[in-house]
């Protein structure tokens, strides 16, 4: 998967993206990631990308000549271009699944007020917000998109369960996890994990997963469309 990122701030990306899973999936050439400083498709000495916004307000608006200059350029016919927004629909488990599919994703990263919204409507495929608030700008929400959804490239964790079995992959939280010590400070693993009947333990994942999600996530069991659509989490 080729990933383009378009920000104002490229330097807010290295650290966060050259280390941990993204960057064994980068020097394993299962991820082709670039970041690009919008200002390179401008024109004048000063680099100006944004202006104040027509009818007046606060803040500053960026142009459009370099967003479809940097677009057009970096785009192909399978480019997916994705305007990350509070604006935009809530990004999730699904939705990271559903682009891990593309070939090549090219992030907008949008700063002050915004961007032209000739932009929007002309260049973009895709807006996605990961949630409802605001922050600086559009390079920290790109990037846990980023890093979701190259978690879920073939290849990309040691073992490729994992994924199938996170939280959110099924619709439920994920169930409890421990490992040794058996007693802690007094505090006892369930006997059910160390009774090696494997049965019992899925059951008790089930269980633990479901009753988990009921008193952190009650909305994740409302958008069920039934009961045993999905199995939990499993190890």
């Amino acid at each position: 998967m080729r990933i383009d990122v378009l920000t104002l701030f490229p330097e807010l990306f290295a650290g966060p993206l050259d280390v941990s899973i993204v960057q064994r999936a980068r020097a394993a050439g299962l991820l082709d990631l670039r970041v690009h400083n919008l200002r390179d498709w401008t024109h004048d000495r000063h680099r100006t990308v944004d202006d104040k916004p027509f009818g007046g307000g606060a803040g500053m608006v960026l142009k459009p000549e370099p967003i479809f200059e940097a677009v057009e350029q970096l785009a192909t016919a399978s480019t997916r271009v994705i305007l990350m927004t509070p604006a935009g629909r809530l990004f999730n488990q699904p939705i990271a699944r559903e682009l891990a599919r593309s070939e090549h994703i090219l992030f907008l990263c949008p700063s002050y007020e915004g961007i032209d919204e000739r932009a929007v409507e002309t260049l973009v495929d895709d807006e996605l917000s990961i949630g409802d608030y605001v922050l600086t700008n559009g390079g920290l929400p790109a990037m846990v998109v980023i890093d979701a959804v190259t978690r879920l490239l073939p290849g990309a964790l040691g073992d490729e369960t994992s994924a199938h079995d996170e939280s959110f992959s099924h619709g439920l939280l994920e169930y409890p996890h421990y490992t040794r010590p058996a007693e802690f400070r007094g505090m006892k693993v369930p006997d059910v994990l160390l009774s090696g009947h494997h049965a019992e333990i899925e059951k008790w994942r089930v269980e633990q997963a479901r009753d988990r999600t009921a008193q952190r996530r009650p909305d994740l069991l409302k958008a069920k469309t039934s009961g045993e659509e999905n199995e939990p989490p499993r190890e």
